[in-house]
């Protein structure tokens, strides 16, 4: 196992320099690809267009796809509007938006839960490739592994250790059973070959407050609604799960950076649309989405809810669900949950 690595080796780049590469990057992939639109695209759309939320509102999804639905439909020059369809850990969203009529007026805002569920549950309503033509990776947000400052711990390493030395005395909070937080847990005593128990909760914010009044020791949990208490120093940020170091958290490492290869378990969001939708309404949604991400107001208001700007196409999308897909089903059996 590689040794911790320092902060200052992986300096991460300022919000404004993260804004402004990554508009640079896409803007001529975006503008290339709004001139492959067809004459059926031209005219698209004459009506409302809907956008499936498997989830409830003012939940990470839901603030994606409401942002999303008011400058995606200015961007198209008509109206979106979103219809959150909650139940089954997303599957009834997603269900309902695979089997809507592929004519681009039904799109769907689904998070990670799209390619968890198929491993988590024996049967779902859906076939994450062939139910749905991919049209953009949105963003992503990555997990956070929290301790309670007073234990002392103050890395990864040293976690491995008191639980190597302690079995069975550490607990972990998440928001709940099949969240890639709870995952990234299970991911974490794979690598680390330690046991912790796990202490579901019904979202992200009970389960810091679990930590926070010593219920449990541990939290692994979505990033921004733990932030304000690491920012405090109210608990302790150990590692956070994505490709990189969060832009104001410099001092926080990646789980890659600390030896742990492919320990990447972000919770990202994407767009999608009824598989058979046109190819010409596929390719103009895919970019004028992009042409939205890019705007650095965008961005930035995404940045402040927690989101990463990712804004990747249909290619790009469909390679992250064929590489997810049997990851977190492998993660799963591994872990030795059942799927129900």
């Amino acid at each position: 196992m590689s040794k911790e690595i320092s902060a200052t080796k992986y300096p991460h780049p300022s919000r404004r320099q993260v804004l402004r590469t990554a508009g640079l990057a896409i803007g001529a992939a975006a503008t290339a690809q709004l001139g492959m639109t067809g004459a059926r695209a031209a005219g698209y759309p004459d009506r409302p267009i809907k956008i499936i939320v498997p989830f409830a509102p003012a939940g990470p999804t839901d603030i994606m796809a409401r942002i999303l639905a008011q400058n995606l439909g200015s961007a198209l020059g008509g109206n979106i509007i979103t219809e959150n369809r909650s139940g089954a850990g997303g599957n009834i969203g997603i269900g309902y938006a695979a089997h809507a009529e592929p004519d681009g007026y039904t799109l769907l805002v689904t998070s990670s839960a799209y390619v968890v569920n198929p491993g988590l549950y024996v049967k779902v309503p859906y076939d994450p490739t062939t139910d749905f033509a991919p049209i953009a990776e949105l963003g992503t947000s990555p997990n956070v592994i929290l301790i309670d400052p007073k234990l002392g711990i103050n890395s990864i390493a040293e976690l491995i250790a008191r639980a190597k030395a302690h079995p069975d005395e550490l607990n972990y909070a998440s928001p709940g059973a099949g969240t890639t937080p709870h995952l990234s847990a299970e991911f974490l005593k794979i690598v680390g070959g330690i046991e912790i128990t796990h202490v579901p909760f019904s979202g992200a914010a009970p389960a810091v407050q679990a930590l926070l009044g010593g219920v449990t020791q541990l939290a692994v949990t979505a990033l921004p609604p733990a932030h304000p208490q690491i920012e405090s120093g109210a608990v302790k940020a150990l590692a956070v799960t994505g490709a990189h170091r969060w832009f104001d958290l410099p001092d926080v490492p990646t789980m890659v950076e600390l030896g742990y290869k492919d320990f990447i378990a972000e919770t990202f969001q994407a767009l999608l649309a009824p598989a058979k939708t046109p190819p010409d309404i596929i390719a103009r949604l895919a970019a004028q989405s992009i042409e939205v991400l890019q705007r650095p107001d965008i961005r930035e208001q995404l940045l402040n809810n927690g989101f990463e700007v990712i804004a990747n196409g249909p290619d790009g999308l469909r390679r992250r669900i064929a590489i997810e897909v049997p990851k977190w089903r492998d993660i799963i059996a591994r872990s030795g949950i059942k799927p129900v």
